[in-house]
């Protein structure tokens, strides 16, 4: 359909009365938003997908057109053919891969803030950090929005922050990065990329919080290697196990490929 002479294919839209419309009965049909995004699991409650790198979760005050959520009112659109309704429970960073959970309804939404409110889901991440840390470990620090620099930081002396909570542990060893497995008591804004970066084991490919006094240069990546690979939760309908698992893509397997060429490590699939 066209709306004032340019392509419209948003559901729900209103336009005035004088509006000039045009619909061409011969055009080939728009498939390409049913692949736009991946769902890994879903119900008449929610949808669970799939978030590529490089993609907001939500538009920001400049008003991103492509995002997560627009992708995902995409699909269900043309998934089930009716308006559809995707509430907004959580984010990932833009350059952060992974499980994204969305609300397909109002009580919905509110059963899934609750739980998020109150950190009763299991997150687990994977990551690529600089350096050796220890085989395990948890980083109970709280953090502040802004550290001095207008970026987000582990607290100091008497600031005041907000509690995080997170738990790791090494899975493979690469050289000078470690892949880790990672969960989340807390889910704060930033919070394992401020961490590992305080702990001095920065997410390989993040510049935003690494030290610039590391003693040693980033393995290359294209983005931060961190990856939301286990989202699970109790289902609002009946209180039954539900657990996502996003696969790892392309880019993180090529970073993990070219580290383990460079150490001559054996190769391992990441588990629990």
């Amino acid at each position: 359909m066209e709306l004032e002479g340019n392509i419209c294919d948003e559901p729900g839209r209103e336009v005035s009365a004088t509006a000039a419309i045009a619909f061409h009965p011969g055009r080939p049909a728009r498939y390409r938003v049913r692949a736009r995004v991946a769902a890994l699991l879903e119900d008449d409650d929610f949808v669970v997908v799939d978030k590529p790198a490089g993609v907001l979760t939500v538009p920001t005050a400049e008003r991103e057109s492509d995002t997560l959520l627009a992708r995902v009112l995409d699909y269900l659109h043309h998934r089930y053919r009716r308006r559809p309704f995707a509430g907004v429970v959580h984010r990932l960073d833009k350059d952060t891969s992974g499980a994204v959970v969305f609300a397909r309804n109002r009580q919905a939404l509110r059963y899934f803030q609750d739980l998020f409110r109150r950190h009763a889901i299991e997150r687990e991440y994977l990551a690529i950090v600089e350096g050796r840390p220890p085989e395990s470990g948890t980083f109970d620090a709280d953090l502040v929005r802004d550290r001095g620099d207008r970026r987000r930081g582990v607290a100091r002396g008497r600031e005041e922050g907000r509690r995080a909570v997170t738990r790791y542990r090494a899975l493979e060893r690469l050289g000078k990065a470690t892949l880790v497995s990672v969960e989340l008591e807390t889910g704060r804004t930033h919070q394992v990329r401020v961490h590992f970066a305080a702990a001095g084991h920065p997410v390989v490919g993040d510049r935003v919080y690494r030290p610039r006094d590391l003693p040693f240069p980033p393995p290359e990546a294209p983005r931060q290697m961190l990856h939301a690979r286990v989202l699970g939760f109790a289902s609002p309908r009946d209180g039954s196990l539900v657990r996502a698992e996003s696969p790892i893509p392309d880019d993180f397997a090529k970073v993990l490929e070219a580290l383990r060429a460079k150490t001559k490590a054996p190769r391992k699939t990441p588990g629990r």
